[in-house]
């Protein structure tokens, strides 16, 4: 185990949801599964009661530890995407999977957890400030996913005029 690891609290699919995180995104992979020794508050012996797990290459364990506590989108997985073919592919398969569409590139997957799916050419702009990061940034604000076109419209736009 990972010296630092993210622990994210499921109701009792952390296996179903690590599954799905490995199947969508790269450099992600499923690791042991422990079951519980005995039966505790929300599961019985033998449950699943944690599995490992790694998301673009970053350690998670997933707990299933009932439904006393939810995700909030105080915590979140940002995604950093290289064009609109990749944004799509990320976006749709969370929506597509029971999740749930919000604004400004993020969404929650159907365990509830947040994810920013967001293209580099929104972040490089932001990065750059100026009237690039504005124009980038208001374009953005119209969106829930990203649309790469209308980003680089933006950043065009304020080259043009600068």
């Amino acid at each position: 185990m990972a010296k630092n690891t993210i622990c994210l609290w499921y109701d009792r699919d952390a296996l179903q949801a690590a599954n799905f995180y490995a199947s969508v995104f790269p450099d992600s992979a499923v690791g042991p599964v422990h079951l519980a020794p005995a039966d505790y508050p929300s599961g019985s012996a033998g449950d699943v009661l944690t599995v490992e797990f790694t998301v673009c290459g970053v350690a998670c364990i997933g707990l299933n530890g009932g439904d006393t506590f939810r995700h909030s989108e105080a915590f979140s997985f940002q995604i950093a995407t290289d064009d609109q073919a990749e944004t799509d592919r990320y976006w749709n398969a969370i929506i597509d999977n029971g999740g749930v569409a919000s604004e400004c590139g993020w969404c929650k997957d159907r365990w509830g957890l947040s994810w920013q799916i967001t293209p580099r050419v929104l972040t490089d702009a932001i990065a750059q400030g100026g009237e690039v990061a504005q124009r980038a940034f208001q374009a953005m604000m119209t969106m829930q996913k990203i649309d790469v076109a209308r980003i680089e419209a933006a950043i065009a736009v304020t080259a043009t005029s600068d």
